[in-house]
């Protein structure tokens, strides 16, 4: 009798729910990855332009198969293989299930589209194999801060649609809880077949050099996230200046750069949070400590806002169903992209995600803005672009920041960035667009 450990966007041995379940249940443990196709293909909009790229690039597909030599690494530590697959969960599940006698699947819960038909194909697989009643799935919630059955509202329709009512509430009435650890399970290696991470070319993607110009230069998974954070806490002591540095646009250390081990959970948010509160202890507490477990509140509260809206994160209408008069042109969204619009801050940042996968904060704001409130183009168009490019790609955030920057979400002032006067304020020397735009410059 063996256990399965399905790995998504939980990439890590610490603190992993999924994996501590597991561990306590009788019989081995394997772990499994499965590089999806249809997480590689178009996105499936109703949409009158046909996008010209798919839904993961080679830059979020590079950090994760990095992240997964890691995690290979840490589990082997406690005899665990992990075996890595280029094919669909149902394409392979229920052979392992017939070869290794699986009577549990542990897996992160997940809610949003196309984690919810990969499981459903999934389980219509199993079905179809006559193994429905050999095996037990086990959902658990393991990327909040805030546990879902913790936070202070009865059920999703009670979620407030402002941010500082829900940040108030939980900040109020919930603790995040005590983190996990298997750190003395230990069994012996049950014998598995020998997987291999397949390869950009084999994913369908090109290989790259990093660029140098890079704000996000580090390797996918746990073990570089505890390094960056040793740097960024301990080492510069850079925390106690987070709140005062963080719309900063050139190099490493204007902000945390969490976000991108964050997203594939080669760290958690509670693991962060709990080393907040120990800098403070052990540092200074003060209000740049404080912003950067606000920024995790507000992740939490994109997650918040699928669960109680589901489809609608997808719809042009948004969660406040809004009727705008929106645009799809392939000639604008090519401009856009390449970073040939007329405003030269959109532009540096454009030029910039291309390059790297990664763009600041303010950036994000500010290139979302021109492309759905001053150019009215579809802002699902927008959004399915980060979705391919960005290094740090997360359905909930993702979504959520664009309905937010395109009047059809959370914002409750519908605001209009005015990108000129941004750029006056956030790169007044113009470093940053010199960084990216410098081939224009002679």
């Amino acid at each position: 009798m063996s256990n399965l450990v399905w790995f998504r966007n939980d990439l890590r041995v610490a603190d992993n729910q999924s994996l501590k379940a597991a561990c306590e249940m009788e019989g081995d443990v394997i772990g499994v990855y499965f590089f999806d196709s249809n997480f590689y293909e178009k996105s499936s909009f109703d949409l009158e332009l046909e996008l010209p790229f798919g839904k993961t690039g080679k830059y979020r597909a590079q950090l994760i198969r990095e992240a997964l030599e890691d995690l290979r690494i840490h589990l082997e530590k406690h005899q665990i293989p992990l075996l890595i697959f280029h094919a669909t969960p149902a394409a392979v599940i229920p052979r392992l299930m017939e070869q290794h006698a699986i009577s549990n699947i542990f897996l992160q819960k997940e809610w949003t589209r196309d984690e919810l038909k990969q499981e459903e194909d999934l389980g219509k697989a199993i079905e179809s194999a006559g193994l429905k009643d050999q095996v037990k799935g086990h959902r658990i919630y393991d990327q909040f801060l805030f546990h879902p059955d913790d936070v202070p509202f009865e059920n999703w329709s009670q979620l407030p649609r402002v941010f500082t009512e829900f940040r108030k509430k939980c900040e109020k009435q919930c603790e995040v809880r005590d983190l996990v650890s298997i750190e003395n399970y230990q069994q012996q290696a049950p014998e598995v077949e020998v997987t291999s991470i397949p390869t950009l070319k084999e994913l369908g993607l090109e290989d790259f050099e990093k660029d140098s110009r890079s704000a996000f230069p580090w390797n996918g998974g746990a073990t570089a996230a505890w390094e960056r954070l040793d740097h960024y806490f301990w080492q510069t002591k850079k925390l106690q200046y987070y709140k005062n540095t963080r719309n900063g646009l050139v190099g490493i250390d204007y902000s945390s750069k969490f976000s991108a081990w964050l997203a594939i959970g080669c760290i958690s948010a509670k693991q962060i949070y709990h080393e907040i509160k120990r800098f403070e202890k052990e540092v200074k507490k003060n209000q740049d400590t404080y912003w950067l477990i606000f920024e995790l509140i507000w992740r939490d509260f994109f997650k918040y806002v699928s669960l109680k809206h589901k489809s609608e994160i997808f719809q042009i209408g948004g969660i406040l169903q809004n009727d705008y008069e929106w645009n799809s042109s392939e000639r604008e969204l090519k401009k856009w992209i390449a970073g040939e619009t007329h405003e030269p801050f959109v532009n540096a940042n454009m030029k910039e995600l291309a390059a790297t996968g990664f763009m600041s904060n303010r950036g994000r704001q500010n290139v979302a803005s021109y492309w759905s409130m001053h150019k009215e183009q579809d802002w699902r168009i927008g959004a399915a672009y980060f979705e391919h490019i960005l290094i740090d790609y997360d359905v909930h955030s993702n979504y959520g920041n664009w309905m937010y920057n395109s009047g059809v979400g959370n914002d409750p002032r519908n605001r209009t960035f005015n990108i000129e006067l941004q750029a006056s304020r956030y790169d007044a020397d113009g470093k940053f667009q010199q960084l990216w735009l410098q081939e224009g410059l002679f």
